[in-house]
């Protein structure tokens, strides 16, 4: 039934479809760059096998079916994609210098932020290549890419006729939004006042971009034409701006059993994530109160998580955040049913739209 879609099971599914791939591109690193990027990808290292939750490459795969293409051709997109993801962590986790990632310790704090910093180069050169030249090392054998034939991928992944060009220039402009977006949270840091338009244009740029790109390149591998492509972005766009919301309510109250960060890791650092600026943008004592705290902490003062979480939530902004993300998961809903008539399809999109909007890690 349609209604028995399981998320979980769409994710398993994207991990073991793309591994193969992941696998043999970072086969092609090699050296030092490779053994950052099998840790990054919970290859190796102490607890290995924790690794990402491949919610972009099962949206961008199921994009591809949604339009009615054969997802097997997707495939190299969609590892592109959560390649995409992982090296824009290894960059943030230096920046930010967050010491842990997926309850273990960050590829940087393991190998150090320069080669943290070239391996995540190598890879994305790497993804360009593949994607425009085709990928000759990939998957000959058709690997686990989504369908019981193990065909190959049409077109040598798209790589020679437009699309896998169209992918990569989509991509490089993503990379631009997070690097624009990774750049505006570190400006935060240093500021006592940030507007919520501000917050969300971050967010918008550091997040959503990359969920609006994999639902793009999936419309684009299954053969969409230019307008639908273009919703399914957008649709895309919807569910990232919806998962860094929850995101930022989980940074601050979020268990840290879970989400394998420490309690309260937001507010220790004085981030300014959504709910915080809502909190300080409400015009309540509260948030005049949250504001004299956030400048005497940044003065040196001890700080207390839980009193600034206390104060956040008394002024409205957990509340204020609650409801931007569920209009924005709401907007995602509405897109898809515009998007495809197909209820197979929209079974998958509404079980991984879920995913996001009601996780708790």
């Amino acid at each position: 039934m349609a209604g028995e879609v399981s998320a979980d099971r769409l994710l398993r599914a994207a991990a073991e479809t793309c591994e193969g791939r992941l696998r043999s591109w970072v086969d092609r690193l090699g050296g030092s760059a490779g053994q950052v990027a099998a840790y990054q990808f919970g290859w190796s290292g102490e607890d290995p096998g924790q690794g990402g939750k491949f919610v972009r490459a099962a949206l961008t795969l199921a994009c591809a079916g949604a339009v009615g293409g054969d997802r097997r051709r997707a495939v190299p997109a969609a590892a592109a994609v959560e390649v995409v993801h992982n090296l824009s962590l290894l960059y943030d986790d230096v920046l930010d210098g967050d010491t842990l990632r997926r309850h273990r310790e960050a590829a940087w704090r393991v190998f150090g932020p320069s080669a943290a910093a070239r391996s995540a180069d190598g890879l994305l050169l790497t993804v360009l290549d593949v994607l425009v030249n085709g990928d000759k090392d990939g998957d000959e054998d058709g690997g686990k890419d989504g369908d019981e034939d193990g065909g190959k991928d049409g077109d040598e992944d798209g790589g020679k006729d437009g699309v896998g060009r169209e992918a990569s220039a989509a991509l490089l402009a993503t990379l631009v939004d997070l690097a624009v977006g990774e750049s505006l949270d570190l400006v935060f840091e240093r500021r006592d006042r940030v507007g919520p338009d501000e917050c969300l244009e971050m967010v918008a740029a550091k997040t959503a971009s990359l969920f609006s790109c994999a639902c793009r390149l999936g419309a684009l591998y299954g053969g969409a034409g230019p307008e639908a492509v273009a919703g399914w972005a957008a649709f895309g766009h919807d569910l990232g701006m919806a998962f860094q919301l929850v995101d930022d309510l989980l940074g601050i109250w979020g268990d840290p059993a879970v989400t394998g960060k420490p309690v309260f890791n937001d507010l220790r650092r004085r981030k300014l994530s959504v709910p915080v600026v809502a909190a300080l943008d409400s015009g309540t004592a509260d948030g005049d109160r949250l504001a004299e705290e956030y400048r005497r902490t940044a003065a040196g003062g001890a700080v207390d998580p839980a009193g600034l979480a206390l104060l956040v939530e008394r002024a409205g902004g957990r509340r204020w955040t609650e409801a931007r993300a569920a209009g924005h998961a709401a907007a995602a809903r509405d897109r898809l049913g515009a998007l495809t008539g197909d209820p197979a399809a929209a079974a998958e999109l509404t079980a991984l739209a879920g995913l996001i909007t009601d996780r708790e890690h």
